[in-house]
C-alpha cells in the first residue's frame, strides 16, 4: 500500500490502519541508530516515568524527545 492509499483509509476511517504496520520493524532511512547506555539516579528515573505516564508515552520517548529538543535549541 502506498502513502496516499494509507492516508485515504485513515482520513475516511474505513479501516484500522494500524494493522498495516509492524511495530517491531520501524527504521529511519539514512539515520542509523546507535545504542547508548546512560545511568540515572533513581529519582530521575521516577520523574521520567511519571512524566511518561502523564503523556502516555514510554520513558525512552521522553528521553529522546528532550535530548533532541535541547540539541535543536543549541544550534
Amino acid at each position: 500500500m502506498n502513502a496516499a492509499e494509507l492516508d485515504r483509509k485513515f482520513d475516511e476511517g474505513l479501516e484500522e490502519v494500524l494493522d498495516e504496520f509492524d511495530p517491531g520493524s520501524e527504521s529511519r532511512p539514512n539515520r542509523p541508530a546507535k545504542r547508548v547506555n546512560v545511568d540515572f539516579p533513581e529519582w530521575v528515573v521516577r520523574a521520567l516515568d511519571e512524566e511518561a505516564r502523564r503523556l502516555g508515552v514510554t520513558r525512552q520517548a521522553i528521553i529522546k524527545t528532550w535530548i533532541v529538543e535541547r540539541l535543536d535549541a543549541s544550534t
